[in-house]
């Protein structure tokens, strides 16, 4: 387990020591397509590492629609935030959108360990930062950009350098939900981005045609960086 845990971005630069205590209190989960993990208001007592499949994370309406806020990946981490609270709890639903293997670690023990190595704490803060900054222009995404913009986001950042062509390994409407556009909304832009040759679609598979053209839609040079804000203006918003 301790290669297992070394393998996540978060605890990457942990020393061996560490990953040995974090292992003691962790254990393995295996999930079907489709089982929960938790549900939004559970007692948030651990985070997670996934190690195979995609996780979902996602909040209910008081109607019961469904508001995908994330897809999780293989080495990626969900709900550590959380530890840093007093008796939090799920701010969202996580469940399995294909069969998934997660390691489940237990918070109030990885918080105890923080608390000990000024170091480790910072290793871990740092990491969670990133998270942040990632969050801030996930936020600009969707207030800033249109809907084709942000589909052609989606199919740029999934892209590899050096490849034309990738697999949707998730189902349009959860991607849809992703990029807070409607399904309807989604499959046009497809459609048209289709038309316009700037991509090929067969089932899951799409190769992009023209890169170019669709970093273009995507807006890629208006992406806004992170700068401060003006007294005057933080000024300005709390009147």
């Amino acid at each position: 387990m301790i290669d297992e845990l070394r393998y996540g971005s978060l605890m990457s630069a942990l020393s061996s020591q560490h990953l040995e205590r974090v292992s003691r209190h962790a254990g393995r989960v295996e999930l079907g397509e489709g089982q929960m993990l938790f549900s939004q208001g559970d007692p948030a007592d651990r985070f997670f590492l996934v190690l195979r499949g995609q996780i979902k994370l996602f909040r209910l309406s008081p109607d019961g629609a469904e508001k995908v806020i994330e897809i999780i990946g293989p080495r990626q981490t969900f709900a550590e935030a959380l530890m840093f609270l007093n008796a939090p709890r799920y701010p969202v639903c996580a469940s399995a959108l294909s069969s998934a293997q997660l390691i489940a670690i237990d918070a109030r023990q990885f918080a105890s360990m923080l608390r000990e190595s000024v170091d480790t704490c910072f290793l871990i803060m740092g990491a969670l930062s990133q998270r942040l900054r990632g969050l801030v222009c996930e936020i600009d995404n969707l207030t800033l950009h249109t809907a084709s913009s942000r589909v052609a986001r989606y199919l740029l950042d999934h892209l590899p350098e050096d490849r034309r062509a990738l697999d949707l390994d998730v189902r349009k409407s959860v991607l849809a939900s992703r990029l807070s556009v409607k399904p309807e909304t989604f499959s046009r832009v497809i459609k048209h981005l289709s038309q316009e040759g700037i991509i090929e679609v067969h089932g899951s598979h799409f190769t992009v045609v023209d890169r170019g053209s669709l970093e273009e839609i995507a807006e890629l040079d208006n992406t806004p960086e992170l700068r401060p804000v003006p007294c005057a203006s933080i000024a300005a918003m709390g009147s």
